[in-house]
């Protein structure tokens, strides 16, 4: 219950501020209206610097960028940030399948950066990158304006393979950034036959929240069984196992869902026929009446264009982990899931970096280095039910030997089972990590 304890002290805070950065659901506690600019809080407006110490544009306004950009202002002092993006608003991934079963809106994972502007002075710029200079620190936009800084930050999350044969990705939509995708894909789902297949995949590692297709399709059966009672789900997964929370995925797909779902390992997909809604793969074809088919993933065009991504067979970013600076511009700074570190592609992951990398960035204006020894740490809700959870913590310290942030193993661990309470405390822990981020 300690663990329980620790969750539920931050939940006011966390409800509290997410009023204010327009998002959280229509769920908040009663007192989230404290500090949304009519209790305590000064409401006024926070200016940029007039006189910077040093400017940083961060492009990308998801889990990483606006936690970078707000943890920079906090703990940069005079640091001036730009944050960029072409979207004003930022869609939540995490929780995101519950719109699939219909127990969460769209609307309520969307957030803003009013908060960011109003409390910490950040400026926004909603436009299209065209161009990232590493060497110069020059980002060049769609409309031909020139942003210079002195570091540039890195956030724009990911980018999907093309699968051949799939010319029309919401034909087969993959949800995996939450959207118009998501809610095209509840859809699919809805009209679905009573004794229809749903084919859901899963890419090879690494790619966006390693036990996310697992809980979607946990999510999913259970749903089925409810809804759907005749239906069968597929699981297509191109690793040889699970890749995550095996424990607890492996006993829920055979005891819980044994007579849903089908899982298979290895399967790589070669092509696919939408019309038909048929996917060919190394194991033969496999037709569903619904097909969520969520590809490969490496970093967006903006980091390749820009010739950062070098690892990971050029899918990903290397970066240093002191500061998340590119190894080959060291006046650029990769974070999130563009990057490629030991740690998982995942928010409560893309949220620790930024504060790293924030922490670095202030150190080294002021004249100082990099924390030599920096922690991360991450918690991970999965839905093994639509009203049970199960959860995955890790903590994780900068090895100098190995020059990268390990697991420690005493401080690491995850749920035997799931229960009611944990998918309690998933949502606790979902106001907290979006408030850190937004609010």
């Amino acid at each position: 219950m300690r663990r329980r304890e620790v969750l539920l002290r931050g939940a006011a805070l966390a409800a509290a501020s997410l009023a204010a950065c327009g998002g959280g659901g229509d769920d908040l506690p009663t007192d989230a209206q404290a500090l949304d600019g009519r209790g305590d809080r000064d409401p006024s407006v926070v200016p940029p610097p007039s006189n910077p110490k040093a400017r940083v544009i961060v492009i990308g306004c998801g889990m990483a960028g606006a936690t970078v950009a707000k943890y920079l202002r906090l703990w940069g002092d005079a640091v001036d940030v730009t944050l960029v993006d072409r979207d004003s608003r930022y869609t939540s991934c995490i929780l995101s399948s519950l719109v699939l079963t219909g127990q969460r809106s769209l609307s309520s994972l969307v957030f803003t950066h009013d908060a960011l502007r109003s409390r910490y002075g950040v400026r926004t710029v909603y436009e299209e990158v065209r161009d990232v200079d590493p060497v110069s620190a020059r980002v060049t936009l769609a409309s031909g304006t020139v942003l210079q800084a002195d570091r540039i930050v890195m956030a724009p999350g990911i980018a999907f393979d093309d699968v051949p044969g799939l010319t029309d990705p919401n034909a087969m939509p993959h949800a995996w950034k939450a959207g118009p995708q998501t809610t095209l894909l509840a859809r699919q789902l809805a009209g679905m036959p009573k004794n229809g297949s749903i084919v859901l995949t899963v890419p090879k590692a690494p790619y966006r929240c390693p036990p996310g297709p697992y809980e979607r399709a946990c999510l999913l059966a259970d749903w089925m069984r409810l809804r759907k009672p005749q239906a069968k789900l597929i699981v297509l997964d191109a690793n040889p196992g699970f890749v995550a929370e095996a424990d607890n995925f492996g006993r829920a797909f055979r005891e819980l869902y044994g007579s849903v779902i089908e899982y298979r390992t290895d399967v790589l997909i070669d092509s696919v026929d939408p019309a038909s809604r048929t996917l060919f793969t190394n194991g033969g074809a496999v037709r569903g009446d619904v097909v969520n088919l969520i590809p490969a993933q490496r970093a967006p065009a903006v980091v390749q264009a820009a010739g950062l991504a070098n690892a990971t067979g050029g899918r990903f970013a290397e970066v240093g982990v002191l500061d998340y600076a590119s190894t080959v511009a060291p006046s650029v700074h990769v974070i999130g899931d563009s990057s490629a570190t030991t740690q998982p592609k995942a928010g409560h992951i893309a949220n620790q970096e930024a504060k790293v990398c924030a922490d670095a960035l202030a150190r080294i204006f002021a004249g100082g280095s990099p924390d030599p020894a920096p922690v991360t740490n991450s918690a991970c809700f999965s839905t093994i039910t639509m009203s049970k959870a199960a959860w995955l913590h890790a903590v994780y310290q900068y090895d100098s030997a190995q020059r990268a942030m390990l697991a420690v193993p005493q401080a690491s661990g995850a749920s035997s089972g799931w229960s009611g309470d944990h998918f309690e405390d998933m949502g606790i822990w979902f106001r907290a990590l979006m408030a850190d981020s937004f609010a």
